[in-house]
């Protein structure tokens, strides 16, 4: 369906994850929350996470660019009651373009793939832009911790 949505809208589609993309990700992901730096005071989580072990588990999907490169990664995590979006990185050119939105569809999908009726994410609490955005896609706060060395907001969507 994502895909499907992707093509309708000229956008690329959605993949998998493969061993070899690991250090495409890992760029992809640094060049997205780099912003971010400055603003937290130390880089946000999601750059300091070796994510290697989620491309074996398949819960890293990408989006290719024109050239092959990985523009796009969305990863997600099976928990016990709820999918957890870990981490969406959209490179900076390709922000704007509606490619978050096919993304966190494309959880929504595999949310209920999966037998999940709930979405969980969360941001820090100086992704001030994310605070906003998440809410417009139908996500709820459901509470604010300091946790992992992060002060986090946490949210919530029922399917």
């Amino acid at each position: 369906m994502c895909d499907k949505i992707a093509e309708m809208n000229n956008q690329p589609s959605i993949r998998l994850a493969v061993a070899s993309d690991w250090p495409a990700i890992r760029a992809c992901i640094r060049q997205s929350f780099d912003i971010y730096v400055s603003r937290i005071g130390r880089e946000p989580a999601p750059m300091r996470t070796d994510y290697r072990d989620a491309i074996a588990a398949g819960d890293v999907f990408v989006v290719d660019g024109p050239n092959n490169d990985i523009n796009c990664v969305l990863i997600i995590v099976p928990e016990s009651d709820h999918l957890l979006i870990d981490t969406i990185a959209v490179a900076p050119a390709l922000q704007h373009q509606g490619i978050g939105r096919v993304l966190m569809a494309h959880a929504e999908q595999r949310a209920a793939a999966l037998g999940f009726n709930e979405l969980r994410l969360y941001t820090n609490v100086k992704m001030t832009e994310n605070q906003r955005w998440y809410p417009r896609l139908g996500y709820r706060e459901t509470h604010r911790e300091f946790e992992n060395g992060y002060e986090r907001v946490f949210y919530s969507k029922h399917i």
